[in-house]
């Protein structure tokens, strides 16, 4: 990406010590009959190789899922904001993990009912428990969820690199734009071969 105005053309070094957060990868956002379908999967492909990646070269690997409790009470102005939200109250198919996502023995799945992985979850304690210092994102949506992860992941001390061919939203304009404003104030954007070449030199 270029185009940053002096003083937002800064970039952060990743660390030794990365994981994995691979965000709400679940149906609802694949499934042609639900209202949060997005408009392609080539990102599910992307974020499914990079999970490979790091499985391959021992780095964590973590995931998280959207669901909420009765009546959604716990989805608080959120779920009445986005009313599609409240199909992912109770243990739904909608919201179980894609397959090709899907995780694996030994790793984490932490639910949440906001846009960050780290709101109301115990994902920065898990991280510092682990000495991680740099954490990978992939997953839906870039402009919501991801970016929320992202500067979440800068205000707990991780380096976030979001991988920019790994995520995906409702809209092309939207994403770009997303991904243009996480580089220049919150986090790296990065392709997964990159991410991939970054897990092999580990």
């Amino acid at each position: 990406m270029t185009g940053f105005a002096h003083g937002f053309d800064g970039t952060l070094a990743p660390g030794t010590a990365p994981a994995v957060v691979a965000v709400d990868l679940m149906r609802a956002y694949f499934d042609p009959q639900s209202p949060l379908c997005l408009p392609d999967k080539e990102f599910l492909d992307s974020a499914a190789q990079v999970l490979a990646a790091a499985r391959a070269s021992g780095v964590p690997v973590l995931h998280t899922r959207v669901s909420f409790g009765p009546d959604g009470a716990d989805g608080g102005v959120f779920i009445r904001k986005v009313p599609a939200l409240r199909l992912l109250i109770g243990e739904t198919e909608l919201g179980q993990l894609m397959p090709e996502v899907a995780p694996e023995a030994g790793e984490t799945v932490l639910v949440k009912q906001y846009a960050s992985a780290f709101f109301g979850t115990d994902l920065a304690q898990l991280l510092h428990t682990r000495e991680i210092d740099t954490l990978v994102i992939v997953g839906t949506s870039t402009s919501g969820c991801i970016r929320a992860t992202a500067v979440d992941a800068m205000q707990h001390g991780f380096v976030p690199i979001v991988v920019g061919n790994a995520v995906g939203d409702r809209d092309a304009a939207v994403h770009d734009g997303s991904l243009y404003d996480l580089q220049a104030k919150y986090a790296e954007i990065w392709n997964s071969s990159a991410v991939e070449e970054y897990f092999r030199e580990g």
